[in-house]
C-alpha cells in the first residue's frame, strides 16, 4: 500500500479542522497547545499541497473558501472515523468526548431537547454541545452539523432518518377569544374564525390543519389575519394573547392548558400528529459522541417533560 500522508501532514489536517471549527488560528492554537504560527504554517502546507486557498482572510474575519468547506467536510469525517476506529479497537473504554453540533426546530428545542441537555452532560461531561435553534433545514454537505431534528424524513439517500416521536396536535384559543368569537363545533366552523398561520421557511407554504374524523384524517386550509414566519412558537404566543385559534403541538401548550390560559377545542376531532425525526449523515463508523447522544435521546424523549 502506498503511503499518502506522513505524521506532519496528518497533524496539519487536525490543525486545519480545529481552525475551521474555531474560525481563528489563535483559538485553534490554544486548543491544540501550539502557537498560532504553527497553525498558520500547517494550513499553508496544505494549501501548497492542494494548490487551492482553504481560508478567505480579511482584517475582520476568517472563513472557509468554497474549496476549503468541501475539504473540511471530508477531513472532519475521516478524522472522526479514525478516532472511532481507535475506540472500537480499545473495546469502547474511552469516554465519549468532543463537540456535538445539533440543529433543532424552535418548538422541539425549547420544550423537548434543551431540558434534556443538562442531564446528558451529567452523564457525558466530556461532550460539548452546540445547539442551532431554527426552523430552517440545515445542509449537512455545507454546514458542520452532526445531527438535526426535523419534521420529515429527507429525500437525500446519504442521510439516515430515525423516528423520534409523533407529536400530538391540538386546537387552542384563549377563553376571552372564544367568548368573543364563539366556540367552533366542527372543523368547517374554523372558516369563520381567525386562525393563526405559520409559514414554513423551506417552502413558504402554510401547512393545512389536520383532523381525525372516524378512521380518516382530513385536512383544512384555514385563514386569519396573522401569519408568523421563522419561529413556530410565535404562533402560540399570539394565541395566548387572544390572536385567534392555533393548531399547536400539545407539548408546547400543555402548561397553558393546565392553568386555564388556553382552552382546547374540537377535541372530538383530535388525535392527529406530526413526526419528529433524527437526521444525520450516513457513516461507516459513527462517532462515539453521536451514538451515545442518539441512544440517550431515544431513551429519554418518551419521558413526559414538565
Amino acid at each position: 500500500m502506498t503511503r499518502h500522508f506522513d505524521d506532519l501532514q496528518l497533524g496539519s489536517l487536525e490543525l486545519f479542522c480545529l481552525a475551521a471549527d474555531a474560525g481563528s488560528f489563535t483559538e485553534a492554537a490554544s486548543q491544540a497547545g501550539v502557537t498560532p504560527a504553527a497553525v498558520s504554517r500547517s494550513v499553508a502546507r496544505l494549501e501548497e499541497r492542494l494548490g487551492v486557498r482553504l481560508f478567505v482572510r480579511t482584517t475582520r474575519q476568517m472563513r472557509l473558501s468554497e474549496a476549503g468547506q468541501a475539504y473540511y467536510q471530508q477531513c472532519r469525517q475521516a478524522l472522526g472515523q479514525l478516532v472511532e476506529a481507535e475506540r472500537q479497537v480499545a473495546g469502547g473504554q474511552l469516554e465519549p468526548s468532543g463537540r456535538l453540533r445539533i440543529s433543532a426546530p424552535t418548538p422541539y428545542a425549547h420544550y423537548r431537547l434543551l431540558p434534556l441537555l443538562p442531564i446528558f452532560r451529567q452523564r457525558f461531561p466530556q461532550v460539548q454541545v452546540d445547539v442551532h435553534v431554527s426552523n430552517r433545514n440545515v445542509d449537512f454537505a455545507e454546514e458542520p452539523f452532526d445531527l438535526a431534528i426535523r419534521g420529515r424524513a429527507p429525500a437525500d439517500s446519504r442521510l439516515v432518518a430515525r423516528r423520534l416521536e409523533d407529536a400530538e396536535l391540538v386546537i387552542v384559543a384563549t377563553p376571552e377569544y372564544l367568548a368573543r368569537a364563539g366556540t367552533p363545533r366542527t372543523p368547517a366552523d374554523l372558516l369563520g374564525h381567525q386562525c393563526i398561520q405559520f409559514e414554513l421557511p423551506s417552502s413558504g407554504r402554510r401547512p393545512a390543519w389536520t383532523f381525525r374524523q372516524g378512521d380518516q384524517v382530513i385536512e383544512l386550509d384555514t385563514h386569519g389575519a396573522f401569519t408568523c414566519q421563522g419561529d413556530f412558537l410565535a404562533t402560540t404566543t399570539l394565541a395566548r394573547h387572544g390572536g385567534g385559534l392555533m393548531q399547536a403541538y400539545r407539548f408546547t401548550v400543555q402548561a397553558a392548558l393546565a392553568k386555564g390560559e388556553l382552552v382546547e377545542v374540537l377535541g372530538e376531532f383530535g388525535g392527529t400528529s406530526r413526526p419528529f425525526m433524527l437526521v444525520y449523515p450516513q457513516a461507516r463508523h459513527m462517532p462515539h459522541k453521536l451514538r451515545v447522544f442518539i441512544d440517550f435521546l431515544l431513551a429519554e424523549v418518551a419521558v413526559p417533560l414538565g
